[in-house]
């Protein structure tokens, strides 16, 4: 779970504050007069042919999972509608709501995957989403509000896979649906681009949350994590020890806790960009020390009551490699906040290697 969920309101709190029909929209009927639904748009379910590029999303109130899709690079469409329920006839706003038709709030992305991976947006949609509770996300609270992930092909099917299985060992609960789509009627027009037609409107995703995906370079689909088999092959006794058993390397005697040098430290198992030399600071601590990563995004904080300590637990994004801890109220650090990181979690590419490496895309890192 990447933030804490608040305990949730009284039902009435919920109805008031949560994901619902905005002010100006007409109540639509169920059904018309011969039993059909009533379109708002036309509820035709989508053609349920292997689309590779278009995944199906459900976080609580769509309104919220279709603006952050929408928000990041490569996304070229995303749309709010009715997953994996009962029927046509269920699927209008009024219905679901009812909390009988096993319909869950869904947003339907179309991605261009030459600018933007399926792993970057799993891995997005499972930032901002709480994956241990069920029907409920926020303030918003019933079936409608089941989160899932929901695939149409063997190849989404198979990122999916991997990537809830690195989340699942992440939560100490895991209540996400995984599985294929059945069906996905879009919902009403007044839903459509809510918050882009209504800035202030209701959303269960902080702003701040949103803006870390409008503008992010590091696509974690370009440095997936290895085979267990690949993995133990390629690390060190002690790097696997460290990334994979969470274990802890000795203070003062560790290969980068007092260097310098111009460059990025990358995860070690995977080779995803997590911290620069520019937020690289002179630590008491023993270990790398950093003010920030390079994106936020790229690193995972997870409790840790471990050791008889309270502390806040570092984890890579995409190799899921035990960093390190995270602190704050560190007077030593320019913000007051120290990632204390394992060397042996690391590999340091220079300055001068990173466009022979491919990492050129983050060279202007180090501009003035």
């Amino acid at each position: 779970m990447h933030r804490t969920i608040l305990a949730s309101l009284l039902a009435a709190a919920m109805l008031l504050s949560g994901c619902g029909r905005p002010k100006d929209a007409a109540v639509q009927p169920a059904g018309s007069e011969n039993g059909s639904p009533q379109s708002e748009p036309e509820q035709e379910v989508m053609k349920m042919e292997s689309t590779e590029n278009v995944i199906y999303l459900a976080g609580g109130c769509f309104w919220g999972i279709e603006q952050l899709m929408q928000s990041i690079p490569g996304v070229i469409d995303a749309k709010s509608g009715y997953a994996n329920g009962s029927g046509e006839a269920d699927a209008n706003y009024p219905t679901v709501c009812t909390g009988k038709t096993g319909f869950r709030e869904t947003v339907r992305v179309e991605y261009d995957p030459e600018q933007v991976s399926l792993d970057a947006l799993l891995l997005a949609y499972f930032y901002v989403i709480d994956p241990t509770v069920e029907n409920r996300q926020g303030n918003d609270v019933g079936t409608q509000y089941q989160t899932g992930v929901y695939y149409t092909n063997d190849t989404a099917k198979e990122t999916v896979e991997r990537i809830a299985e690195i989340e699942r060992s992440r939560s100490r609960l895991f209540k996400v649906e995984i599985g294929p789509l059945v069906n996905f009627y879009p919902a009403e027009e007044y839903h459509q681009d809510y918050l882009e037609k209504n800035p202030d409107g209701y959303c269960h995703i902080p702003l701040a949350e949103m803006k870390l995906f409008s503008s992010l370079r590091i696509d974690p689909g370009d440095y997936q994590k290895p085979a267990a088999e690949a993995i133990r092959d390629k690390l060190t006794s002690e790097q696997y020890r460290v990334t994979q058993q969470n274990g802890t390397e000795r203070p003062f005697a560790n290969e980068f806790w007092n260097q310098f040098e111009k460059g990025i430290y990358v995860d070690v198992v995977t080779g995803e960009p997590l911290f620069s030399s520019t937020d690289k600071f002179e630590s008491g601590c023993g270990w790398p020390a950093f003010s920030k990563p390079i994106e936020e995004p790229a690193v995972v904080e997870l409790p840790d009551d471990s050791h008889g300590m309270h502390r806040t637990e570092v984890r890579s994004r995409s190799g899921d490699s035990h960093l390190g801890h995270v602190f704050t109220g560190d007077p030593e650090s320019p913000n007051g906040v120290r990632y204390c990181i394992n060397s042996a979690s690391l590999r340091f590419v220079p300055y001068a290697k990173m466009e022979a490496e491919g990492y050129g895309y983050l060279l202007d890192l180090f501009e003035e």
